[in-house]
């Protein structure tokens, strides 16, 4: 299971990332070319969308990278990170996989018990 959730994890952090710049960079389009907004609309928050476009890729990058040697930690990095994705972006076509991702994984990290110990980290 850790290593489920470490290549899941990762997998997730990679496609937040491609989120995250197209997440960030729309931001700063609409920032610097006004009539982008007018045309398209804009995030409610969008300082939100920066924030959680640097950081949730790698809080999920990292919580896959710890999963094997402290899985309770990294569980609650990956699944902090798709909470943030969810409340940042939404669920759509873009972020259905990176979300679900670091939240099977985040899942599966807690759920995971250190193989060479008879005790699970609880």
């Amino acid at each position: 299971m850790r290593n489920a959730a470490l290549t899941l994890g990762i997998i997730a952090g990679v496609i937040g990332m491609i989120v995250g710049f197209f997440g960030f960079g729309y931001t700063e389009l609409v920032k610097n070319v006004g009539e982008v907004e007018e045309m398209f609309g804009m995030f409610d928050d969008p300082a939100t969308v920066r924030t959680v476009s640097i950081l949730a890729p790698l809080l999920a990058i990292a919580g896959g990278a710890m999963a094997k040697a402290r899985a309770l930690w990294g569980g609650l990095l990956l699944l902090a990170s798709a909470a943030a994705m969810f409340h940042a972006f939404g669920f759509n076509v873009f972020t259905m996989f990176p979300i679900a991702f670091a939240g099977l994984a985040g899942v599966l990290a807690l759920a995971a018990g250190k193989p060479d110990e008879p005790k699970a980290h609880f």
